[in-house]
């Protein structure tokens, strides 16, 4: 599930939780709702979770022009070069 998918769950979850008063006979709305919204945080967080151990590549220019490529992981992407 990416993180766009996550939150269509938490928003689709809202809506049938906090937005509808609908009642059908056989199935609780706002209980599904609240399984979308748990659903979609919980996704939420795996993604982050995930997305946060990649690999960063860090490319360097040496004194002769030649660029370096390295593989780190403890890179801050947004530390400047």
């Amino acid at each position: 599930m990416g993180i766009g998918g996550s939150i269509l769950l938490i928003v689709i979850g809202a809506i049938f939780t906090f937005a509808l008063n609908v009642h059908i006979g056989f199935v609780n709305l706002h209980l599904v709702g609240w399984i979308l919204m748990v659903a979609g945080l919980l996704g939420l967080i795996i993604t982050t979770y995930i997305w946060s151990g990649r690999r960063r590549q860090v490319i360097t220019e040496g004194p002769t022009g030649y660029r370096r490529v390295e593989e780190r992981s403890d890179v801050d992407p947004y530390e400047p070069l």
